[in-house]
């Protein structure tokens, strides 16, 4: 039983330093590929065609603001055309239909595109609009994107000289970063992505994807890679995988920012994080061998497109990881000098973080004490992302869309969706299992493993205080409408 439990210790233990590695791999090849630039060239004087698209479902809160925004777009009137790509099922179809109306009569080529059911979701949405777009490129915002008025000029001159160039992706700015400790760690987490590990995977060549919003398709390259598959829930990801498989190029530009509105509320993150942990490891199971069979691309491309794919498995192992600590410690086991080399290992990743707000913040100083917050949350997710990697990996049925709620300019108020959700009592009950485990301890006075146990005690309280007073929003949310009801 002992030598089991020492097997899966030194294999989540051992599979976490893995990924810690890969951190410290990306922070040399940053170092390598930092000083490249991407000069915007002149737009021609007879600019391509673009097709904005702006896929919506339920999003009455910011469906407004995003229409203004997208006519506020810089480009050629006679080359641009807005579709509003909606599959509401709420009161944000009259929203947009009254807009889209108001700005036709004003001479905008903007239309409404609504489909009465949401087959294939947000991908079979696109597809469904693309038959009705006349755009050679297509631009792309989410509900809650605020791209900037150049946005189109600083994208489409990259195209323009080069056929073979086949999407290009901007850094996703914050709108809210400010509003909140979770806003602003969020904010840390994505500009590691963007600044770091999208510029290394662009510059290196080295699968370089998507990102879902605030970039730019050439209509070739997406009807070449065979359109958005509905299959997995990172259309993404999975677009652009296949891009790169029939050898188009990608460019990152992490000078052009596109602002982008952050989760305000834990449920929204959990739901946002789950799904992209589902779906990056439906691509991985999609493309892991179509990947490692590829030729024309390098063993180090390859290696890097796998170990992002199946990077969130870190959640699995890190619950493994808290699990066996309990019965490690009665099976009285120590902790000797050298294991201090995984936790060497595992530096990478957070210098990754330290050196993206370093590069995109002159107050990088200060952004970084939400850096413990972005900690907390990251591990307090792990059960939530953990189920969907299992899901993904044992089931081949439908998996749902699952949007991430946005509440705008509204002040910070109850959710606007919250259903129960087992996964709240697996974090209380990983919580209390690890502050047990700092008793037992402190009793045992092995102290190897506190560090751990304490952080992970932390994460998991945080996380179920967070979804209590999320509750407790709800609830005085229904109280008071309850009220208004009764008074009318």
């Amino acid at each position: 039983m002992s030598s089991f439990v020492l097997v899966l210790y030194f294999t989540a233990l051992g599979g976490l330093a893995l990924y810690g590695l890969f951190g410290l791999l990306t922070l040399l090849l940053y170092w390598q590929h930092r000083h490249e630039t991407f000069p915007t060239p002149p737009l021609p004087d007879n600019p391509p065609s673009v097709t904005v698209q702006l896929p919506i479902f339920n999003e009455p809160f910011v469906v407004e603001r995003l229409i203004h925004t997208a006519v506020s777009l810089q480009y050629p009137v006679d080359k641009l055309q807005i579709q509003v790509v909606d599959d509401s099922t709420d009161s944000t179809t009259e929203r947009a239909a009254q807009l889209v109306a108001y700005y036709k009569e004003r001479g905008v080529n903007i239309s409404l595109v609504h489909r009465p059911s949401r087959e294939g979701y947000k991908a079979g949405a696109l597809a469904h609009a693309l038959t009705q777009a006349s755009g050679e490129f297509i631009a792309i915002f989410d509900a809650d994107f605020q791209p900037k008025p150049d946005f189109l000029q600083q994208t489409i001159p990259h195209f323009t000289n080069n056929p073979a160039l086949g999407m290009v992706q901007t850094r996703w700015g914050h709108l809210n970063d400010g509003r909140s400790s979770l806003t602003s760690a969020q904010a840390i987490a994505l500009d590691k992505h963007f600044a770091m590990e999208q510029t290394v995977r662009h510059r290196a060549n080295l699968f370089p994807k998507f990102n879902g919003a605030g970039g730019v398709w050439r209509r070739a390259c997406l009807e070449d890679a065979g359109g958005w598959h509905s299959d997995t829930v990172c259309e993404d990801l999975c677009l652009s995988t296949r891009a790169v498989l029939r050898n188009w190029q990608c460019l990152f530009l992490n000078e052009v920012q596109s602002p982008a509105e952050l989760p305000t509320t834990i449920s929204a993150y959990k739901s946002q994080q789950a799904r992209w942990s589902k779906g990056s490891s439906q691509c991985l199971l999609k493309y892991g061998r179509a990947i490692i069979t590829a030729p024309q691309h390098s063993l180090l491309a390859r290696f890097y497109a796998l170990m992002t794919m199946s990077a969130y498995n870190t959640n699995l192992f890190l619950m493994l990881l808290l699990l066996l600590q309990i019965p490690l410690l009665l099976l009285d086991f120590h902790f000797s000098a050298w294991m201090l080399l995984f936790s060497v290992a595992g530096i990478g990743q957070p210098l990754l973080f330290v050196m993206s707000q370093q590069v995109l913040y002159q107050d990088w100083l200060w952004r970084l004490r939400h850096f413990p917050t972005m900690v907390l949350i990251a591990i307090g997710l792990a059960p939530n992302n953990g189920r969907a990697i299992l899901q993904a990996f044992s089931s081949r049925r439908e998996h749902p869309f699952v949007r991430t709620p946005k509440q705008g300019n509204r002040p910070q108020s109850p959710l606007l969706e919250l259903n129960f959700d087992w996964i709240m009592l697996v974090e209380l009950g990983l919580a209390l299992y690890a502050w047990v485990g700092v008793g037992l301890a402190i009793r045992l006075q092995n102290y190897g493993p506190l560090f751990f146990l304490s952080l992970c005690a932390l994460a998991y309280s945080t996380m179920a205080a967070l979804n209590m007073r999320e509750w407790r929003w709800h609830i005085q949310q229904e109280q008071r409408e309850t009220a208004v009801s009764s008074l009318q």
